[in-house]
């Protein structure tokens, strides 16, 4: 299930609550190793039970175990009552189940939220509801096995008392039944029915294992949005050329409402694009293309020539960096979350990384240098310093083509001076797409290009737009009315 939830496109996660696939890889998992270890045991060791205890009663009187035998049908029919009343409680159950992890998650991943706006009791009613929930479906299918299980019982008890009055009404007359016999074959009977209870008990685990398997099936057969072709090949070394050609997108598929419309975009090699816009314009959506986190609806996305749906993902990965709005980092030191973009990295290259990007400094200052750990989502360091660490790891990966989205967001002015040096190495001889909203991060690109609405309205160098006096003059007046 990891390994498929590895291959799944950026899409999926956006559609789908993280806390609900942790409860498909935790609580739908367990109910099935319940149901698999078990299960198996029970129905194997109860099942020759049932048979061999059969045979032994069908070998002492064949009419008493023929009588005995008619509690099958019964059993039958309670059984298919069962599963067509609880099989859409179990199924209930597992949603709200994953519903609670989810919520349960979400609510610690942002506790500082909740903290900073004092919203504990808000939380702790919401999480109680859901919590009712659960136990109201959950009750829903104690109930059902409370009616099952006695049932069952009972009906081995009057099966019981059946065989002693249609045995006793035997003794003594024509096919005459012995005391020993009927004595003997109502010891048996309780070895006959002890395993039919346990059976029964199982059919509850085994509708409590199908409810998960439901739900995990349903998450195996989701397909990724971005499919590799079997015919994919490797993408070689590139120079870093990106082309756009006549590409639209919507993230819900034609149809829907587009992101990106008929751009056409060139990026020579090694040049720094600025992609600036008001929100909305579509300046993350056509850098998620480039790194093809997603496909075009319309149009291609090249590298060097090459449609990226043509080339095996892994090989365009490996000579891209990407540095998003938050630096999220992994739990561990900072050494390794530098060298987590590039397999085998030393400590020279992870030294090396820091420096280019002027990380090294506040490094060396914290207590156990690189060595130092940064706790669950870099919850240890600054936004600025997370943000660093996020540079020296994407220079650490020594990408050909680097996107920058919003990453200079998170930083204060001064942070940002000491990094734009460091940058400035990072980016030469690179291909660059840096979204920001920085004058001096957009002064300094090669070529700026102006989204509005999905489109490309303007592009060109930053005295160039200006001298156009169109909409790209219009927003750096904005920019410095706001910052005088």
């Amino acid at each position: 299930i990891f390994e498929h939830l590895q291959r799944l496109s950026i899409g999926f996660y956006s559609r789908n609550k993280a806390g609900v696939l942790i409860s498909r890889l935790t609580n739908d998992v367990q109910a099935l190793d319940q149901l698999v270890t078990d299960g198996v045991v029970t129905l194997f060791s109860s099942t020759l039970t049932l048979v061999g205890t059969a045979v032994i009663l069908l070998y002492l009187d064949a009419g008493l175990a023929l009588v005995t035998f008619l509690v099958f049908p019964l059993l039958l029919a309670g059984s298919v009552a069962f599963r067509i009343a609880s099989t859409g409680a179990y199924r209930l159950t597992r949603e709200k189940i994953a519903l609670v992890t989810a919520y349960l998650q979400e609510t610690l991943s942002g506790v500082r939220i909740v903290r900073a706006f004092g919203q504990e009791r808000r939380h702790e009613r919401r999480f109680a509801e859901l919590n009712d929930e659960y136990r109201e479906v959950n009750m829903r299918t104690v109930r059902l096995n409370a009616a099952y299980f006695p049932s069952v019982e009972l009906l081995s008890a009057v099966a019981t008392a059946a065989i002693l009055l249609y045995g006793a009404s035997r003794v003594g007359g024509s096919g005459a039944v012995t005391i020993g016999i009927l004595a003997s074959f109502v010891f048996y009977l309780q070895t006959f029915f002890d395993p039919i209870q346990q059976l029964s008990q199982l059919y509850t685990t085994y509708q409590a294992g199908m409810a998960a398997l439901d739900k995990v099936f349903e998450l195996l057969d989701e397909e990724p949005d971005v499919v590799e072709h079997e015919a994919a090949g490797e993408l070689p070394p590139v120079r870093g050329e990106i082309a756009l050609e006549g590409v639209s997108f919507a993230y819900g598929g034609k149809g829907d409402d587009y992101a990106l419309r008929d751009v056409d975009l060139v990026v020579p090699p090694g040049q720094t694009v600025a992609l600036v816009g008001a929100t909305g314009a579509g300046k993350s959506t056509l850098a998620k293309l480039v790194a093809r986190f997603y496909d075009p609806t319309d149009g291609r996305v090249l590298v060097d020539g090459h449609d990226l749906r043509e080339v095996a993902q892994r090989s365009l990965r490996s000579q891209l960096g990407v540095v998003p709005q938050e630096g999220f980092l992994f739990s561990g030191t900072i050494r390794d979350n530098i060298a987590f973009g590039r397999a085998g990295a030393g400590d020279a290259d992870v030294r090396a990384a820091a420096a280019a990007v002027g990380a090294h400094e506040f490094i060396e200052q914290m207590p156990d240098g690189y060595d130092t750990d940064v706790g669950e989502r870099g919850g240890r360091l600054s936004a600025g310093q997370r943000q660093l660490v996020a540079f020296a790891r994407a220079a650490a990966a020594d990408p050909r083509i680097l996107i920058l989205d919003e990453a200079t967001s998170s930083v204060d002015v001064g942070t940002e001076a000491r990094i734009e040096q460091g940058l400035r190495r990072l980016l030469a001889g690179r291909t660059a797409i840096v979204i920001a909203h920085r004058l001096s991060t957009i002064r300094r690109a090669g070529r700026i290009v102006v989204l509005d609405w999905g489109r490309v309205v303007e592009q060109g160098t930053h005295d160039e737009l200006i001298a156009a006096g169109g909409a790209y003059a219009r927003q750096y007046r904005h920019w410095v009315e706001q910052a005088a």
